[in-house]
């Protein structure tokens, strides 16, 4: 490997991100303000406390409540996505839980669409691609989410190669039950 950094160093971070949808079906997507992927749009979400020993499903629930306001309980959400991504941006290995929350979100439930780490917004599902959205989004992880909504599925992403080298470890879809 040429690159100037050796990915077997690079730190392992946990994190989520949440699908939050309203009644219309638009997804709530924050435009970050902070890295990474300061600039872009992506869901809600954040880094697993682990020196709490917080679950990457209470990391979820507490993500949609710092970020939104958003009061949900566990049966509120679902697993629906894991990603593994290798030396993204060449600086950290990222496990990536994804939760979709299974009722729709009203508007009023949110206290703020101004937060210290962006701004939210909602986006019609069609117009998702037309944002300003992390590059791993748009060819990979958005796509996954579309396809397999009320489903699973658990994606291996190469960042240190490119194009970016990617395969679907397992998956369902919600007709597969």
């Amino acid at each position: 490997m040429t690159d100037n950094y050796s990915i077997a160093n690079l730190p392992y971070k946990i994190a989520v991100l949440c699908y939050l949808y309203d009644q219309d079906d638009r997804l709530l997507l924050l435009q970050r303000n902070k890295e990474p992927n300061a600039g872009n749009f992506s869901p809600i979400g954040g880094k697993l406390e682990a020196s709490i020993g917080e679950s990457p499903h209470a990391c979820a629930i507490r993500e949609i409540h710092e970020e939104s306001g958003v009061v949900v309980t566990p049966s509120d959400i679902r697993l629906s996505g894991m990603l593994a991504e290798t030396a993204f941006e060449g600086e950290t290995h990222w496990l990536i839980f994804l939760y979709e929350v299974t009722r729709p979100i009203d508007a009023t439930e949110i206290t703020s669409m101004e937060i210290d780490e962006g701004s939210l917004k909602w986006v019609a599902i069609e117009d998702v691609e037309s944002h300003n959205i992390p590059n791993t989004d748009r060819e990979i992880i958005w796509p996954l989410v579309k396809q397999h909504r009320g489903g699973f599925f658990a994606v291996d992403i190469d960042c240190s190669s490119h194009p970016f080298a990617w395969i679907v470890k397992e998956e369902w879809k919600a007709t597969d039950v």
